[in-house]
């Protein structure tokens, strides 16, 4: 019976969380039925462990915490690995998710984070420290955190980008 039961802290003691989650936007959604309306709500979530992972969650439900909590799920499923280097881009970026383009540039160290709205938000939450970006187009904060994770996503490691230089053989001159 002892295995049945979970391992859980004293009450008072919260567990310390793996990622960090951010609600970004919640959205009031309505649907047209024959006595009126019927209104659900929308969440966007966006979960990071401030070491390269981060994922993002879109989820609806009867209430804001139920949709929180459906979204917070979908974005720890959909994490993906991102390669920063000392705190920032190894490259500069660009992506396009429907009308939302986005733009990320790695800065020196001491920039901080130049960033708006929900770009901001994931940059963050994946630990970026130094970087500057615009967002183009479309304002859509769904499809403009979508544009940040593909951006991230196409960015390629240093190890793919730096050429070692070669030693090259001195012939003598005859």
């Amino acid at each position: 019976m002892q295995s049945a039961q979970r391992s859980r802290p004293p009450h008072g003691v919260q567990e310390e969380k793996q990622f960090d989650e951010r609600v970004v936007y919640v959205n009031r959604v309505a649907r047209v039925v024959k006595g009126g309306r019927r209104f659900r709500f929308q969440a966007l979530v966006v979960a990071g462990d401030h070491k390269g992972k981060v994922g993002l969650g879109v989820s609806k439900g009867s209430d804001v915490a139920a949709a929180v909590n459906k979204a917070t799920d979908v974005a720890k499923k959909n994490m993906v690995k991102v390669t920063l280097y000392k705190g920032t881009l190894t490259h500069d970026v660009e992506a396009k998710v429907g009308g939302a383009k986005i733009l990320i540039i790695p800065a020196a160290p001491g920039t901080g984070l130049i960033a708006g709205g929900v770009v901001r938000t994931v940059l963050e939450v994946v630990g970026v420290e130094n970087a500057l970006s615009k967002s183009l187009g479309s304002s859509n904060r769904i499809n403009t955190a979508y544009a940040t994770i593909s951006a991230l996503q196409s960015m390629q490691p240093t190890s793919k980008w730096i050429v070692k230089p070669e030693k090259s053989k001195k012939v003598a001159p005859k």
